[in-house]
């Protein structure tokens, strides 16, 4: 007979928990992982080809070495978002066209689960991509986390004077743009154009939010 275990809500069969099972969630969320390092290194290769520039010459730009650039163009690593954004900056595209490529039609309905996830672990950053970039739209919308006592900053805008109004829903944040600092807390509304430097902030909290750029 099998043991079972008793939770708030009745019993669970063992074999629902045991080591195998765990295993297999784990290979799952690993394999997913890696898929998702190969699309993007495939996607941040062919923007760096299509535009005739050798790595070389990417890692001049961004400031990014060789060799990361490399592992990354390899899906040996993913970029961390400090990393993405000075990508974003040599490119002169927005990070979210970074991320996947830039659709020429747009469904209406973009359901949740269809919504693409960027994680950067480093940094505890979630990126979930609401409303992706299309051809024929000019705003996006994506949805951010940012776990306690982070730091992430950005050198320059990918694109100069690109409009951000962001909405804190929870927790609080601070955000430094052009050498002025805003500290905000949920349900406040910051509005700006991003010309140069910016970087985010979290403290004891983490932070949950809403970017809409045009």
């Amino acid at each position: 007979m099998k043991r079972r275990i008793l939770t708030s809500r009745g019993s669970i069969p063992n074999n629902l928990i045991d080591g195998s099972h765990i295993r297999d969630i784990i290979s799952n969320v690993k394999n997913k992982m890696i898929d998702q390092n190969q699309a993007l290194a495939g996607h941040l290769r062919k923007l760096r080809t299509d535009r005739g520039l050798r790595l070389q010459d990417l890692a001049d730009n961004s400031g990014v070495s060789r060799a990361t650039l490399s592992r990354i163009e390899n899906g040996d690593v993913s970029p961390t978002a400090e990393t993405l954004g000075r990508l974003a900056s040599a490119l002169a595209l927005p990070p979210s066209q970074l991320l996947a490529p830039l659709d020429p039609d747009f469904p209406p309905l973009i359901r949740h689960a269809d919504q693409s996830i960027w994680t950067d672990p480093t940094h505890g950053f979630s990126r979930r991509t609401i409303s992706p970039p299309s051809g024929q739209l000019k705003l996006e919308m994506i949805e951010c986390t940012i776990e306690p006592h982070q730091h992430i900053a950005y050198s320059s805008p990918a694109l100069p004077n690109h409009e951000h109004h962001l909405i804190l829903l929870s927790g609080v944040l601070s955000i430094t743009v052009d050498d002025i600092k805003y500290s905000l807390n949920a349900g406040d509304c910051l509005r700006y154009r991003l010309r140069g430097a910016s970087s985010f902030e979290t403290g004891s909290q983490p932070a949950h939010y809403i970017i809409a750029m045009a």
